[in-house]
């Protein structure tokens, strides 16, 4: 089969980015230009043969798709249009397998060279920040307390980018939405799509210092404190892996299991967090929601024993899109943990 390199696919990629909305291009250039306006049709065949090279590498228009970062559908759809434009068969089709024709072997030479031409400038082009905006799409919990200071952060480097951030739960349609970057906890909900992980977290006893001070000092330890003081967070009928109270005492040697119908019970985790700062209770706080806090002091730490969650937090992305600047600046950033609080001195609360 013919070969594509990586500045083809990048071509490929800001072709089709860039392309005028017509039967030969997906998307269109800033400012709404039309395909008659901008007469792109050099461009377009560049883009309809990029596919097919793509395809007949991929072996099937489905994983094409992905590399290109557009539907299969959309694929198809561009090979046709191609061999309609030729006059000739270029894919044999066998099933959900494709193969090149000798009329497809024919054509790919002729045209690396171009789209590699093309690849140069598209890399410039999306350097220089043509493409300003960027689709994050992250579960409730992670959205305010997890993801939000990290985009300031990445903004502070990418001044003009344009953020949007959508808040869904598993599972979503990457391509379909549009969606550069998907944060999921646990790493098999996209498995055509390129994943890293992010963080495994852990959840450890945090509490305000004033409700602390006010309920906690005259305890032994945690096992002795009501059970109405406690927090408890419901993940929901789709997680079973998430540890409770039950496993933290387990695992600070103790036996304790608070009753949640007794205590305050929270849908989010971070609600768990927003719980406990305002001194409603003692919380089983995620480490990476509730740092900020802990490194402000409006949270203490009241014990060094955590216990990990039962999946880590992945990133996913179409492998198109995972070298583009903002989307792996932005994932570097998450991938970074915060370093470990400091533990209340107060006595006997392990």
């Amino acid at each position: 089969m013919a070969r594509l390199s990586r500045a083809t696919i990048s071509a490929l990629r800001v072709v089709s980015a860039i392309g005028p909305k017509s039967s030969f291009a997906i998307g269109r250039p800033p400012g709404g230009i039309s395909a008659r306006q901008a007469d792109c049709r050099q461009s377009n065949k560049s883009f309809l043969i990029g596919s097919a090279s793509c395809g007949d590498r991929a072996g099937s228009f489905t994983l094409a798709a992905g590399e290109l970062g557009v539907s299969s559908a959309a694929v198809s759809q561009q090979i046709r249009n191609l061999e309609d434009w030729f006059g000739k068969q270029l894919f044999v089709r066998n099933g959900n397998r494709i193969a090149l024709t000798d009329a497809g072997h024919a054509i790919y030479p002729q045209t690396a060279h171009a789209l590699g031409e093309i690849a140069a400038v598209g890399r410039r082009m999306l350097e220089g920040g043509l493409r300003t905006r960027l689709v994050v799409s992250v579960p409730f919990s992670l959205a305010e307390l997890w993801l939000a200071p990290r985009l300031a952060v990445l903004l502070d480097g990418f001044p003009h980018m344009a953020i949007d951030v959508r808040v869904e739960d598993d599972p979503v349609d990457v391509v379909r939405q549009n969606i550069d970057l998907r944060i999921s906890y646990g790493d098999y909900h996209y498995p055509a799509l390129k994943m890293v992980r992010l963080v495994h977290d852990e959840v450890l006893p945090v509490a305000a210092p004033d409700f602390w001070q006010r309920c906690g000092q005259g305890a032994a330890g945690l096992a002795d404190m009501h059970d109405s003081h406690f927090i408890h967070t419901n993940w929901g009928p789709n997680y079973a892996s998430h540890p409770s109270w039950a496993d933290w005492f387990a695992a600070a040697g103790g036996n304790r299991a608070p009753d949640p119908s007794h205590g305050r019970r929270v849908g989010l985790s971070s609600l768990a967090i927003g719980a406990a700062r305002l001194g409603l209770g003692i919380a089983l706080g995620q480490w990476i929601m509730a740092s900020a806090d802990l490194e402000a002091g409006r949270l203490i730490a009241l014990s060094s024993v955590s216990v990990r969650l039962g999946q880590p937090y992945c990133a996913f992305m179409l492998p198109a899109k995972a070298e583009r600047a903002g989307i792996a600046g932005l994932v570097e950033l998450l991938a970074s943990s915060p370093g470990r609080p400091r533990t209340e001195p107060a006595s006997g609360t392990d």
